[in-house]
């Protein structure tokens, strides 16, 4: 199966199970990250939560290579502490920073703060230390077509999703869960200079393939990223 309208240089890979989606992903973005090692001394990785990629995860913590020499942080985040089960960096901690990643630097979004703004702006201020572009960056996507937390009609997706926007993390709502996010803003996450989507299932496959056609970035956030270097990962 294919998806129609992609941009040239956007790449489709099929994978015939979530093992296999799983596996090719970590090789992938472990090749990747002993590239810019090799070539640069360092790699940043920002990766993106949720459950699906917990298998992504646990596979790449195994991999040999200098993991003291890379830094994590997310893409996107739940305003709610690290101990709460919906925390991305909790799940980060829990099966990725393990194994031989344990030695790998991470840079954590969340911030308490007053509210998601002053949050978001402490988040702004960490990652301008942070190592750009990006060496590797993995994004997920839900079945509205938003990826990291740009979400279709949340307050600010317009400010985020703009290419020269100088900040680096924003507040955003996700919509259909009343919880208050951080996401890392466009301009941050598409100078990155290896980018994965991995998404899994049929009606992932729907929405990025309307996404692909329709082109409407404030409709299907995904949109602005389906770009030359995008490497899609699918699996039914």
């Amino acid at each position: 199966m294919a998806i129609s309208n992609l941009p040239q240089g956007v790449e489709f890979i099929e994978l015939n199970g979530r093992e296999a989606h799983a596996e090719q992903l970590t090789q992938a973005v472990a090749a990747a990250l002993r590239e810019a090692i090799a070539q640069k001394g360092a790699a940043t990785l920002v990766v993106s939560g949720g459950r699906s990629p917990v298998p992504f995860f646990e596979q790449l913590s195994e991999q040999e290579l200098d993991w003291a020499k890379v830094t994590i942080t997310l893409a996107d985040e739940r305003w709610v502490p690290l101990e709460h089960p919906d925390s991305n960096g909790g799940l980060i901690r829990k099966h990725l920073l393990r194994n031989a990643a344990r030695a790998a630097t991470f840079v954590d979004l969340y911030a308490a703060g007053e509210n998601a703004e002053t949050a978001a702006q402490e988040a702004d201020n960490r990652l301008q230390n942070l190592p750009k572009p990006i060496d590797v960056l993995v994004l997920g996507m839900g079945d509205d077509a938003h990826t990291a937390s740009l979400f279709p009609g949340s307050p600010g997706l317009e400010d985020a999703l703009d290419p020269q926007s100088e900040r680096l993390c924003l507040p955003m709502w996700a919509p259909s869960v009343p919880r208050q996010r951080l996401t890392m803003t466009r301009a941050l996450l598409s100078g990155a200079h290896n980018q994965f989507l991995a998404i899994q299932g049929q009606s992932k496959l729907a929405a990025l393939q309307t996404a692909a056609t329709a082109g409407d970035e404030l409709a299907t956030p995904i949109s602005a990223f389906l770009r030359e270097p995008l490497k899609i990962y699918w699996c039914p």
